[in-house]
């Protein structure tokens, strides 16, 4: 029996404006009703999360930031930031090539370490309260995510950033031009792990919506794991069912059949 559902937000929950669809906010109140804990699993931050489920915040949970924020019913249970070193580390390799650009993220603000210009935004890298960085931010800034702007050869740079820094961190091509930088042991999954602890709910119990590679290991921990029509061809694969698009609302329609079977 499904107990808790987790959705990715870009390119799975949102709408192709990015935006959350008609009736969804009412939708997660209906879940809640029935005694489904509803997860919003993304790679923004919890402040901007907050901003787009602001009516039913109170009744939901968050895993935020690819897993570095993790809210169980209102309460801040983890928070996972970056080593100043590592980030040092990573900004000198990402220096060492005139295609690729950092950005930096706290839990208000976006450090750009190139000219904005040079980013163009693209689903969750919205690049929210943009400062320019000439640097690192001081070890006193709590960067909780961190994205690479590739102007072209994504995944060849992906590779070139893990043979470089595997030992500091995972690299997940996200969208088009992104590469997400991730702090390794920290994902979306180890959010959730917290989530379903704090619940009681085992990972069998969890259903879990997804489209791109940083969706991979909560796919594959869920009970039931649904990608979208939309996702990249890797998650199709590893999905025990693969469903419409985010532009034609399927995460909602599948959840309303869900409710549908619970009476």
């Amino acid at each position: 029996m499904i107990k808790l559902i987790a959705s990715d937000m870009d390119g799975t929950f949102l709408d192709e404006n990015e935006r959350v669809p008609a009736g969804a906010h009412d939708l997660i109140l209906r879940l809640r009703e029935a005694g489904l804990r509803f997860v919003a699993s993304s790679g923004r931050r919890f402040d901007t999360l907050c901003e787009l489920f602001e009516p039913v915040v109170d009744s939901m949970d968050f895993v935020a930031s690819n897993g570095a924020q993790v809210v169980v019913a209102g309460e801040l249970v983890d928070l996972e930031v970056f080593s100043h070193a590592a980030v040092r580390r990573l900004a000198r390799v990402v220096g060492m090539f005139d295609t690729m650009h950092l950005a930096l993220f706290d839990e208000t603000r976006s450090y750009l370490l190139d000219d904005e210009a040079r980013f163009e935004r693209e689903v969750d890298k919205n690049l929210p309260n943009p400062v320019r960085a000439f640097a690192v931010p001081a070890p006193q800034v709590n960067i909780l995510k961190a994205s690479v702007y590739c102007d072209d050869a994504v995944m060849d740079m992906a590779y070139i950033l893990t043979r470089e820094l595997d030992g500091d961190f995972v690299f997940a091509p996200s969208g088009r031009k992104w590469i997400d930088v991730m702090q390794r042991g920290v994902t979306k999954a180890t959010g959730i792990e917290q989530v379903l602890d704090a619940h009681g709910i085992a990972a069998n119990e969890m259903m879990a919506f997804g489209d791109s590679m940083n969706d991979y290991e909560i796919l594959r921990m869920a009970g039931t794991s649904v990608a979208m029509g939309n996702a990249r061809s890797a998650i199709k694969q590893i999905a025990d069912q693969v469903i419409g698009t985010n532009a034609e609302n399927a995460v909602q329609n599948e959840l309303r059949k869900l409710l549908g079977e619970l009476g």
